[in-house]
């Protein structure tokens, strides 16, 4: 790798379009890293490091700038110090220009040296156990046109594992159901325009063909408001949310329960059953499989019990 004599800032505009060109970012994501990093140039100007080659950049810059963020405020007036998600993200961001170096072959830090701590969020996913989801599933009135959409929007997110934004965007004309489809894939775009396979089970086919049923309107959208100004019109991601909450609370479920722990749930039952992580972080839509590493920390206790309950040989002393 090459040692470049040029300091950070001057890569600021090719890594940008490096984030665009080669990595499909969107613009708003681009503008993100941006301010990001420029906090990251603010904390070398901060201690006369403007000049610092990226060759030169050692673990113990690394270790300074962590404590300039963890001692940063989140603004003028909250004088509240940075949650430490916060500070991943500006971590996150460094992590992310060291791989453009690295591809660039501009010899710098390793980005694994950039070290993201744990945040309470990792430590505490917010997930529902199989005898909760059932409580939820079975809870909407399906006697009702609300009910039984409802009862099928629960069913696709179980099955799925979908953002809310992106069953808020599924069209009638993606489901093509068949009389005897035991399942069905369906292509959906998530987060930075990426384009993956989710498959609805054979529990969700079977609510969503009573749901379609129900349809006398011509809306091209797959999930439509009953009541409120503008009925038959696309449920939008807050309607989503008050439905799933709604439904929690009257099965008795936690109050925090949202479009996401469904996600959530989606995620920690494939793991353990068994499910490989790649295969999790290929229906989840996660571009690195870090961001799906996070639920490693609520299966593990399963993935112990299920080891000494079936694996080994028997002590022949016992």
């Amino acid at each position: 790798m090459d040692k470049v004599k040029e300091p950070f800032e001057v890569f600021l505009p090719e890594y940008l379009d490096w984030l665009e060109l080669e990595k499909g970012l969107s613009k708003k994501t681009q503008e993100n890293y941006k301010r990001f990093l420029k906090r990251f140039l603010k904390f070398l100007e901060k201690n006369n490091l403007d000049d610092l080659y990226p060759h030169q950049l050692t673990p113990d810059h690394i270790w300074k700038y962590r404590i300039f963020l963890a001692r940063q405020n989140e603004n003028h007036k909250n004088k509240q110090p940075l949650k430490k998600s916060t500070q991943n993200y500006y971590l996150i961001a460094l992590r992310s220009l060291l791989s453009y170096f690295a591809e660039k072959d501009i010899q710098s830090l390793p980005l694994d040296k950039v070290k993201l701590p744990k945040t309470k969020k990792d430590e505490d996913i917010n997930f529902l156990n199989l005898d909760q989801i059932k409580k939820l599933l079975n809870e909407p009135n399906i006697g009702s046109l609300s009910g039984l959409r409802d009862k099928a929007i629960l069913e696709v997110f179980f099955s799925t594992g979908l953002r809310a934004s992106e069953l808020a965007a599924l069209d009638r004309e993606q489901i093509n159901i068949k009389k005897n489809t035991d399942t069905l894939e369906i292509s959906v775009v998530g987060k930075g325009e990426r384009v993956r396979t989710v498959f609805l089970s054979k529990r969700s086919i079977k609510w969503l063909r009573k749901y379609l049923k129900t349809r006398d309107d011509d809306s091209d959208a797959l999930f439509i408001n009953y009541r409120g100004k503008n009925p038959k019109t696309r449920l939008s991601v807050r309607s989503l949310e008050r439905i799933v909450k709604k439904h929690a609370i009257a099965a008795g479920l936690p109050t925090n329960t949202s479009c996401h722990t469904l996600r959530h749930s989606f995620a920690t039952d494939l793991l353990n059953k068994g499910a490989d992580l790649r295969a999790v972080q290929e229906f989840l839509g996660h571009k690195n499989i870090v961001t799906t590493q996070i639920y490693t920390h609520v299966t593990k206790p399963h993935l112990k019990k299920t080891h000494q309950q079936f694996h080994g040989i028997a002590d022949e002393d016992e």
